[in-house]
């Protein structure tokens, strides 16, 4: 694999919304579930299409921590990768990353009428 992948839900507006902003501000390439290779495939997760996965030469990242490692990739907010590693030092840092991923997760169609791929209101950035 050249370049590290995020891994997400294609047919999803608000995700197909942020994969194209993490593609326009980083190196990560961007891969739907659709269009996912057998290779790229089999180092995720059974039950991957249950959230996104960042997926690099060294290791699989999902779910909250597959979004926390493309945050600080875009530096957002800035500064990001220290506050990340400043986070992770708390035991009940993990448990809360996770349950605030699931918790947009759950509400992505609600979240997808304002930010969408395919129409985007407010700002694009």
């Amino acid at each position: 694999m050249s370049a590290d992948v995020l891994v997400y839900d294609g047919e999803c507006g608000f995700c197909t919304w942020w994969a194209d902003y993490f593609a326009r501000r980083t190196p990560l390439e961007t891969v739907p579930y659709a269009e996912l290779t057998d290779d790229l495939r089999e180092r995720l997760p059974e039950d991957y299409e249950d959230c996104s996965h960042l997926v690099t030469d060294d290791a699989v990242y999902s779910c909250g921590a597959s979004a926390e490692r493309a945050l600080a990739r875009a530096d957002v907010p800035p500064g990001a990768e220290d506050l990340f590693d400043f986070l992770r030092q708390f035991e009940d840092y993990e448990r809360v990353r996770e349950r605030l991923y699931r918790e947009v997760a759950d509400r992505r169609d609600d979240l997808g009428r304002i930010l969408s791929k395919d129409e985007v209101r407010g700002t694009d950035d």
